[in-house]
């Protein structure tokens, strides 16, 4: 299947892996990307050195176009794209717009620029900027997440901007890829259905639990802004005492990453200017990598959060990413053939 996405990174199938924290690593961005669609490294939550040495993993296990995920307002996010320009990666992607001079760098180098976005107006700034195409992600997506339904948004975005535009929120198997490209999108990304494959180092006992949970919650009490989980005795515990524990895991966060209590603070007034936040969302913040990190690393899903799409309701099983991605084409077809015989029905 051709459509502007594959044209435009050169993947096989027009399916994006959306670069998740703490499971994105090179493992799953190889998967996806030797099975046809596009990898993406989660390097958000990675220093410059594991960065880079994912880069080079996914790149020892597979020949296809892959992408990175960055956080534009990064400290080192210049310093990133370096890397990224330095070993060949294809597509440098962001879950918040990056800054004019760093989209130019990118597009110098030739490497694709994809950001995230959750409402036609960041659209439109984007596309004014340069960027090559978008994800546009509703409201049902996992994660931090708007309120506008993937079906009322999509349309709107791709009315209203003339690059690709790639849909995201709520998207599982191949019906929802014939509707994406029905609405005028030219792939799906998914991040849910990627976290719950063969491939994905997330635990087995917290893969279990996603199986098994059919609830998510969209709630403001893990970093300060409207993130969807997992429902979870954890995340209604948050309810109580979050700013004590914003403390604490801000410790703990400094301690995983290495950062001195200054750069912590500098770190927390950019968040603050980038994102309009109060002091108390900026602490809150903290939580978020620390949280995050206990379900899908540690396995403990008793004292963590987990990023969930609604579409957890529905997912049942743990293929592979090369069956998932096989599936979801063969299902393509069939929905394209059934929609044709119905149009040709007296």
């Amino acid at each position: 299947m051709r459509t502007a996405l594959t044209s435009l990174v050169g993947c096989r199938h027009p399916i994006v892996q959306t670069g998740m924290g703490y499971v994105a690593g090179a493992r799953l961005a190889a998967a996806t990307s030797q099975a046809g669609g596009l990898g993406v490294i989660g390097a958000a939550t990675m220093s410059v050195a594991e960065m880079t040495a994912a880069i080079r993993r996914v790149k020892e296990r597979t020949d296809a176009p892959f992408g990175v995920n960055l956080r534009s307002d990064a400290d080192d996010a210049a310093a990133r794209i370096e890397v990224l320009i330095r070993e060949g990666v294809r597509v440098a992607s962001f879950a918040m717009a990056p800054k004019r001079d760093l989209i130019a760098r990118l597009k110098d180098a030739g490497v694709v620029t994809i950001p995230s976005v959750g409402a036609r107006r960041h659209a439109e700034k984007v596309a004014g900027w340069g960027v090559d195409a978008v994800i546009v992600q509703g409201g049902e997506g996992g994660g931090h997440t708007g309120s506008v339904a993937t079906t009322l948004l999509l349309p709107q975005v791709v009315d209203a901007v003339d690059i690709p535009v790639i849909a995201a929120g709520g998207f599982f198997d191949g019906r929802g890829l014939v509707a994406a490209l029905a609405y005028g999108a030219c792939g799906i990304a998914m991040g849910t259905r990627f976290l719950l494959t063969s491939d994905s180092p997330v635990p087995d006992e917290v893969k279990k639990l996603y199986l098994a949970t059919r609830d998510t919650v969209v709630t403001t009490k893990v970093d300060g802004v409207p993130h969807r989980v997992l429902l979870t005795p954890f995340v209604a515990s948050l309810e109580r005492s979050r700013l004590v524990r914003a403390v604490v895991n801000g410790a703990r966060f400094r301690r995983l990453s290495g950062l001195s209590w200054g750069e912590m603070l500098r770190e927390g007034r950019r968040m603050r200017q980038a994102r309009d936040l109060t002091w108390a969302q900026v602490l809150q913040a903290a939580n978020t990598p620390v949280l995050l990190r206990a379900a899908m690393v540690e396995g403990r899903a008793d004292l963590g959060v987990m990023a969930s799409g609604q579409v957890v309701g529905v997912i049942d099983d743990l293929p592979s990413c090369r069956e998932l991605i096989d599936r979801i084409m063969t299902d393509a077809e069939t929905t394209l053939t059934h929609l044709g015989r119905t149009m040709e029905a007296p």
